[in-house]
């Protein structure tokens, strides 16, 4: 029998093997276990525990061996990117492509847009000049940072004793604090107080959102819902007329599918007629279109096509030519869907019978989803905001309001409340907020449905989203000001005309965008370079947190992007401020109507089985047709065609920002403001990034 020492050594635990596996091209490491007690307490004349030694050592090596290697591809993947990064800025800086030189695509009034852009220059070269004077002075010796300055003891100090520069710092130091810091003081105490209110408003609707989901709040027709499963659709046989509306426009991405989703709603043919309003004036996509109209007719389909020769109002212009119809009269209710909309097939019949039995409603509005919200980051931070617009701000006033900003379309009218409200009107950008607040103004009600969801794609380069939310800024503000002496004469109660002027208009379309860029792209700027006026840190830093914790709520996936999201929400409010005052002073830009562009990706989606099973036509004779060869020979020269003309962009009101801030982060190193310095920074290279068009889509 062996020794006890032996037995015990030879059943003692010697150290578990590194496993290893080959991912090429670096080694990573599966499994490690770290020594036992028992290794190291082997005496050192025992060969078994200076063999456990031996292979504990040789283990560690090869550790710290693969460590090492794995770290320098990681450095090798950082390099890469970066040389990549700057491959693409060298381009977009060799294109000469600026924002500035768009030509006919221009969203913004020239006048407005070179002022504004002069001024956020002007304050650019003022930062890079008072950095280059702190710089200096705190090499001469001045280390101090606010509001601890000691003026008194500075400038009692006599001329003879000091140099020029002294002199000349101190009067800046003096002017500072006389004449600049008030002023700058008030007006960022201003800016907190409009974010605290705004900021309890977010709060109080998370609230209100927490307490539906809680008491399981949602709204139920009368009648019940019908049993959708059971193959009788609406048991109790209400199926009134509807009309169903496809407004577009050179929108050739996405016609076909968005025909195909409502030419297969589940609603008797005999009560349902789809108009296509196209407004295209391409008379090449014009004959696409036709041609998909014709198709879905042999097919069965109550569907008409319907062109304008004179396109005024754009898509306002459209739907009042379309409810002009003489046949618009037999029908009771009218929905719309976008180009790029797909409703699912019980669309109607989980939307209609909320208005049975219920007069006073006249908008039954469904929620949006998105078939390309993880195609890039630009459409990862846009879901976060519409998943907050509907979950939390339209579902609470929905429910406690029974009011809420119509979303233009994947909603159904009562024709009635169109009508009784003066119609569609060409007079503002939002046509849909314009009919909404006018109808509201004569008693309608609304209602929030958010479990039914209509598939729609959001935009994913930088420049289209611009563009609609250009739109989306400015339109509010135009409205706000023609609307205003109709709420104010409106016989609504008084704290339903306060809920539209402050809450709907003032505070969520006028504060929010202004406190935003006033606050963190100017004011907390020039607190640096005249720290004599302060902003505290839960200003800067935990209550937008706070707020963008909140905002990540209804899409918990994306709380990963937390961080990128409030930076590019505070890059964002440039153009919602450009937008903002453009609207309230009724400027050339806020007329500007431009169509948000479409990738077609929601054609890759649900209805990928419907066009398979989508059988071929012969040529007909009552249409001019095209044979399958033609249309996608077209296809292919149009993509082509627009593959050329597609380019990113240089932005020059966010790279004049992106160094301002740079630069107010350099001098916040000067006064040791930690917590100012890492967002400047970050903000900077947001405002850079966006700059440089280096989010959302890019193009080769």
């Amino acid at each position: 029998m062996a020794p006890p020492s032996d037995w015990w050594a030879k059943e003692s635990h010697r150290g578990t093997p590194v496993v290893v596996k080959m991912e090429s091209p670096n080694w990573s490491m599966v499994e490690l276990q770290s020594p036992s007690e028992d290794d190291f307490l082997l005496g050192g004349g025992n060969r078994v525990g200076e063999k456990g030694r031996g292979k504990n050592a040789k283990q560690l090596t090869w550790v710290l061996l693969l460590k090492a290697h794995k770290a320098a591809g990681c450095l090798t993947s950082i390099a890469s990117t970066m040389f990549s990064l700057a491959a693409i800025v060298r381009r977009r800086v060799a294109s000469g492509r600026t924002d500035s030189n768009i030509g006919n695509d221009v969203n913004e009034n020239q006048t407005v847009k070179s002022r504004f852009y002069f001024c956020i220059k002007v304050f650019l070269w003022m930062s890079v000049v008072l950095l280059g004077l702190e710089v200096a002075a705190y090499f001469k010796g001045w280390h101090f940072g606010a509001p601890h300055l000691q003026l008194q003891s500075l400038l009692s100090t006599p001329l003879a004793f000091r140099g020029f520069f002294d002199w000349l710092y101190s009067r800046w130091v003096l002017v500072r604090v006389v004449y600049l810091a008030p002023p700058l003081q008030f007006l960022a105490n201003v800016c907190i107080v409009l974010f605290l209110i705004q900021s309890i408003d977010r709060l109080v609707l998370c609230l209100g959102c927490f307490w539906i989901r809680l008491k399981k709040i949602k709204p139920v027709p009368k009648q019940g819902i019908p049993d959708l499963e059971a193959g009788d659709g609406n048991a109790d046989g209400f199926f009134p007329m509807v009309l169903v509306q496809i407004p577009m426009c050179n929108e050739k991405e996405v016609y076909q599918q968005s025909i195909a989703a409502v030419c297969n709603l589940d609603w008797p043919k005999s009560n349902m007629l789809i108009q296509v309003l196209d407004d295209s004036d391409d008379p090449m996509t014009q004959l696409l279109i036709k041609e998909e109209v014709h198709k879905w007719h042999k097919e069965g389909a109550n569907i008409v096509y319907r062109h304008r020769v004179i396109r005024d109002g754009y898509k306002a212009g459209n739907l009042k030519s379309a409810m002009n119809c003489s046949y618009v009269k037999d029908y009771e209710f009218v929905t719309i869907f976008d180009a790029d909309f797909q409703p699912a097939p019980d669309f109607l019949k989980r939307t209609v019978p909320h208005f049975k039995d219920n007069e006073e409603l006249a908008l039954v509005q469904a929620r949006w989803s998105f078939v390309n919200k993880d195609e890039n980051l630009l459409t990862r931070l846009q879901n976060i905001n519409l998943c907050f617009h509907f979950e939390v701000e339209q579902q609470v006033n929905g429910i406690f309001l029974n009011f809420f900003g119509f979303n233009g379309t994947a909603g159904v009218w009562r024709i009635k409340a169109l009508e009784e409200a003066g119609g569609w009107m060409e007079r503002t950008t939002v046509e849909d907020m314009d009919i909404a607040v006018r109808a509201h103004l004569h008693g309608w009600k609304f209602i929030f449905l958010n479990d039914v969801e209509s598939q729609c794609e959001i935009p994913e380069s930088y420049e289209a989203y611009r563009k609609q939310q250009h739109r989306w800024h400015s339109g509010p503000m135009q409205l706000f000001r023609l609307c205003l002496p109709d709420i104010i004469r409106s016989k609504i109660s008084i704290w339903k005309k306060a809920n539209l002027i402050f809450l709907f208009f003032l505070l969520r379309k006028l504060i929010l965008p202004f406190y935003s860029f006033t606050l963190f792209c100017i004011i907390l700027p020039m607190t640096m370079f005249v720290p004599e006026a302060q902003l505290p840190s839960w200003v800067v830093c935990y209550i937008p947190a706070t707020m963008s914790f909140l905002n990540i709520l209804p899409s918990p996936r994306s709380f990963p992007f937390i961080v990128p999201y409030l930076l590019f929400e505070n890059t964002m409010s440039v153009t919602k401020f450009n937008a903002m005052i453009s609207g309230l002073f009724q400027l050339g830009s806020a007329y500007e109507w431009v169509v948000t562009k479409k990738s077609g990706r929601s054609s890759e989606g649900d209805l990928l089985s419907l066009v398979e099973k989508e059988p071929k036509h012969q040529r007909g004779v009552s249409v001019p047709n095209l044979n399958q060869m033609e249309k996608e020979e077209i296809r292919q020269q149009e993509q082509r065609k627009s593959q050329k003309k597609k380019h990113n962009r240089i932005y020059t009101k966010e790279l004049a920002l992106a160094f301002l801030l740079l630069t107010a982060s350099a001098r916040s190193l000067l006064s040791a403001q930690g917590l100012h310095f890492y967002f400047l920074l970050f903000q900077g290279i947001a405002f850079l990034l966006v700059g440089l068009d280096l989010i959302g889509e890019q193009v080769e």
